[in-house]
């Protein structure tokens, strides 16, 4: 290798599955024996890793690229926003190649054609777990890529193609090596998680030696052996999503569910495209949390979708109350090039959906309140996120996913670690965070 490695400098934006694409990207680099720069200044060229899917990613993809072109020169551009390379080029002309979203060996081609490959690259400078970006004792564990749905507010599918399954056994792979290099919690993440192996029939792999199906179930029990926190993210809720409640009750993987349902009105979800089903979801929240009362349900909506009125909201607000979920995320509409929303009729003014959101989350906000409320003077399993002077740190509980849900606050005499499961009792709460001391 040489003594001076070309420098790659990397902005990574987006969500998780971007920053596993992200991850694998500087994989490869440092596999092939390029350094990777701390700063624009020390980087022979920029790699920005961008977002599409809404206007606002937009905006900050097409400014991260700007700011790399200003302060270096030299830059390449992958991601979401990649396939929609007349945007890009439109602003910035000058950057020397654009890929689209998973694209790795397209990103190395470009990386090859400006600064070679390094002539004898040494392979085990690279962990089995590849380069993170994630605090050590977490990751995230990308199953598939794409998605079959045709969400009329999502461009997604056209970004990154139809559901493709990666083979159940080079996931189990990658996650006990994630296992064995000091991992704590696999977040498991793709587009539409539980449609994991449609596309390949279920098709049987091979793990350890003994046949495992492509299949969510089969995948959760096998992860579950693994002997760390096992969560779950993206899950449309198919019949089979009942199967794995099971397993959560039993231990094998986080009582933890995150379900995207975006709306309760049934004339809106027809109109997204989407499941329109909402007494039955809530039939099935209800059997979930009998079978595993423990659970945890996140969910995501959108409010101002063009159409909805205020009895479509009335609806969306009711299935809140019904329904109790401890975490939700809700955004207002916005206008995606290319998504076949836009050409319905009725948009709501900015000004209701700025409105109708406040209510959304006031109304949340008390359930939350209520739900952590109920958990104080209870004794559970933390998970410590960033350890403190003392014994004061920063955790999360089994219900908490990193970055987008609630914290917990620990006080106490013994040092803790990052990575460390500890046991603590609950103190306080508020609306969103808990407050805990060790034990």
């Amino acid at each position: 290798m040489s003594a001076n490695p070309s420098r790659i400098g990397f902005v990574s934006l987006g969500c998780p599955k971007a920053l596993v694409d992200s991850e694998r990207i500087l994989t490869q680099l440092r596999a092939e024996g390029y350094a990777v720069a701390q700063d624009y200044a020390g980087a022979d060229l920029v790699i920005v890793n961008t977002c599409g899917f809404i206007d606002a990613a937009v905006e900050e993809s097409l400014d991260a690229i700007g700011e790399a072109v200003a302060e270096n020169g030299r830059v390449i551009v992958t991601g979401c926003l990649g396939a929609r390379e007349e945007v890009i080029r439109h602003a910035h002309p000058q950057v020397l190649a654009v890929t689209g979203p998973h694209d790795l060996p397209g990103v190395m081609e470009a990386v090859h054609r400006q600064l070679p490959k390094p002539h004898d690259p040494f392979l085990d400078l690279v962990p089995r777990q590849g380069i993170k970006l994630t605090p050590r004792h977490y990751a995230y564990l990308k199953i598939s890529e794409g998605c079959n749905h045709h969400c009329s507010f999502c461009i997604i599918p056209s970004m990154r193609g139809r559901l493709a399954s990666r083979p159940v056994g080079e996931v189990m792979q990658e996650a006990e090596n994630l296992a064995q290099s000091g991992v704590t919690e696999l977040l498991v993440i793709s587009q539409d998680t539980s449609a994991y192996g449609v596309d390949v029939r279920y098709r049987t792999g091979f793990w350890q030696g003994r046949p495992l199906k492509t299949r969510l179930t089969d995948l959760a029990r096998a992860l579950g052996d693994l002997g760390i926190w096992v969560r779950l993210h993206y899950v449309y809720p198919y019949p089979h999503v009942d199967e794995v409640i099971p397993l959560m009750q039993e231990g094998k993987i986080l009582p933890y569910l995150d379900v995207p349902f975006q709306h309760a009105s049934a004339r809106i979800l027809r109109a997204m495209r989407r499941p329109a089903d909402s007494e039955n979801s809530l039939a099935r929240i209800r059997a979930w949390r009998e079978i595993c009362p423990d659970l945890t349900l996140r969910s995501t909506f959108i409010v101002g979708f063009p159409g909805e009125t205020e009895d479509d909201f009335a609806v969306l607000l009711d299935f809140l109350g019904d329904a109790q979920l401890d975490r939700v995320g809700c955004f207002t509409y916005s206008p995606v090039s290319g998504a076949a929303a836009n050409a319905l009729a009725d948009q709501v003014p900015e000004e209701i959906k700025q409105e109708r959101l406040a209510r959304l989350m006031t109304l949340q906000a008390g359930i939350s309140a209520a739900k952590l409320k109920k958990k104080v003077g209870r004794t559970m399993t933390v998970l410590v996120d960033t350890a403190g002077n003392g014994g004061n740190a920063v955790a999360r509980t089994p219900g908490d996913a990193p970055e987008i849900d609630g914290i917990v606050n620990i006080c106490g005499d013994r040092p803790l670690t990052a990575g460390e499961l500890v046991r603590v009792r609950i103190i306080d709460s508020d609306e969103h965070d808990l407050w805990a001391e060790s034990l």
